[in-house]
């Protein structure tokens, strides 16, 4: 019996570290645990530094912060740039890949508005009109050459 072609995707195996060839399952084994997309969600937010993400009110413990920035950075969903030598410290912001996470977080908080009682608040001015490519435009420099 002959084989018929089909546009299913081969089906991928844990050697390429996605559970399926579900496009929501592929998405999740990349940015579905606790703490990715709050990451992202920081820096979407402005957020820069690895002090800063420990600032946000989820309280993201620093050795799982340590391993989702270098997780994300793997996946080319953040860059990572060293902004001082000694001692070494870093700096990270959103690829393409990254940016084009907005419209999911988007949808993410029009879902909760609607379906989670108790919410924190609403989202910053601006949230709901932004584009992937706004989060890409360089941020003006602060007085003082600081950002």
């Amino acid at each position: 019996m002959a084989r018929v072609a089909t546009d299913k995707p081969a089906k991928r195996g844990r050697k390429s570290g996605f559970r399926s060839g579900c496009p929501i399952a592929c998405a999740l084994d990349l940015v579905g645990d606790k703490w990715s997309l709050i990451v992202v969600r920081d820096m979407m937010l402005g957020k820069r530094k690895y002090r800063e993400f420990l600032e946000s009110p989820e309280g993201i413990p620093t050795n799982i912060l340590a391993n989702r920035l270098k997780s994300l950075e793997g996946q080319g969903i953040v860059r990572r740039r060293r902004y001082q030598a000694h001692p070494v410290r870093h700096e990270y912001a959103l690829t393409r890949k990254g940016a084009e996470l907005l419209p999911v977080l988007q949808q993410f908080v029009i879902w909760a508005r609607k379906n989670v009682p108790g919410r924190w608040g609403d989202p910053p001015k601006g949230f709901f009109e932004a584009t992937p490519d706004d989060l890409l435009k360089p941020k003006p420099k602060t007085p003082g050459g600081k950002n």
